[in-house]
């Protein structure tokens, strides 16, 4: 029995005659942009997360560099302002930041949840802080009532790095929700995935979110009218289609994640095996990714892939010891580095069959 780390193809078979009835009716519409698919769309996402808005755009990146291009064009913030984010987190997040000429400002995770350590955060604060963006990373909610009132000491913006996460939430309120601005992927991959690429923004301030619908339409309101210098950032009639009726079901497929995160969590007993802990509350984790800590990763995965079962690494190099950034390669966050040798990430989907994951769980044990 060979087990794919992700069966994109299964999990999307699932709603076959809705999405091939969708793709028949969107293309025989002859409205590929910009049109009542993406208004659907938007109107049950901001629904589902309990947001005043949504906005579909182009992928996730986009959605994080908007949202900061939006806080910039409204005189919030200005280039050389500094963001707090996670070093750990997956190259997009920096991206956004440094693509809008403001500096990332990285704080090591705590080792337990590899999500930001809200207690080193303070420390890092200074005059040019303009906003914290948290990172609910491999879909395990990142927030506290601390985080809340650090940003409102200092006068601080939250901004959500959602792209894992949705569905999530903390104390009854959903990732996307919960800070002042949000950005979501749609990547295929996502527990919420299109059929190519997409992204969406949310966030509570109105005009906050009518800045970045303009920006994504070139920076125009009105045709051949132009605002802002913007950009081309705009999700498509077909993908949000496709989301539209994937969106009905992501509480079902998260819970299925659950069940057999749950499974690992218990059943794995291998002391070469570092596995996460399962959250008191189901709600504040929907694994999008279950990531195990091994000394012997190399071993392990080539041990895993002759048993017929392929692992993945999320993520190999840190952000600051990427060429990309080649002037931050010097510096040192040795829990963040010390993840990022030794992470390995384990099938988890809702497809899985339960002999699939009973065979995960044998062949780790036997490591």
């Amino acid at each position: 029995m060979d087990i794919k780390f992700l069966d994109l193809q299964k999990i999307n078979l699932q709603y076959q005659e809705e999405i091939e009835a969708k793709l028949l009716e969107t293309f025989r519409s002859g409205w590929y942009l910009l049109g009542n698919e993406v208004k659907n769309f938007e109107n049950n996402l901001a629904k589902y997360i309990g947001s005043p808005n949504a906005i579909g755009v182009a992928n996730g990146l986009d959605a994080l560099r908007l949202i900061l291009k939006a806080y910039l064009e409204l005189g919030q913030m200005k280039f050389g302002d500094e963001i707090i984010v996670p070093a750990n987190t997956y190259i997009a997040s920096i991206l956004a930041i440094t693509d809008n000429r403001l500096k990332p400002v990285f704080a090591e995770p705590d080792i337990e949840t590899y999500n930001l350590d809200i207690s080193k955060i303070e420390n890092l604060i200074t005059p040019k802080t303009k906003a914290i963006m948290v990172v609910h990373l491999y879909g395990q909610v990142c927030w506290s009532e601390e985080l809340e009132a650090l940003a409102k000491k200092h006068n601080l913006k939250i901004i959500e790095d959602n792209a894992q996460a949705i569905g999530a939430s903390f104390n009854g309120v959903k990732t996307g929700n919960l800070g002042d601005a949000a950005g979501f992927s749609f990547y295929p991959g996502k527990n919420l995935g299109a059929l190519g690429d997409g992204g969406a923004v949310t966030c509570k301030d109105e005009l906050l979110a009518k800045t970045i619908r303009t920006i994504a339409n070139y920076g125009s309101e009105e045709k051949y009218v132009n605002k802002y210098q913007g950009l081309n950032s705009r999700l498509d009639e077909i993908q949000a289609g496709v989301l539209d009726i994937k969106l009905k079901y992501i509480d079902k497929e998260n819970s299925k994640r659950q069940e057999i995160a749950q499974k690992y969590c218990t059943e794995i007993k291998n002391d070469k095996i570092i596995s996460p802990n399962f959250p008191e509350n189901n709600a504040e984790h929907v694994w999008h990714l279950f990531v195990i800590r091994t000394k012997n990763r190399k071993e392990l995965q080539h041990y895993f892939q002759e048993n017929g079962i392929q692992t993945l690494i999320h993520y190999p190099i840190p952000p600051h010891k990427q060429r990309a950034y080649k002037y931050w390669n010097n510096l040192s966050f040795p829990i963040t580095e010390n993840i990022h040798d030794e992470v390995l990430s384990l099938p988890v989907s809702p497809v899985m069959q339960d002999d699939e994951v009973a065979k995960i769980i044998e062949v780790i044990n036997k490591f």
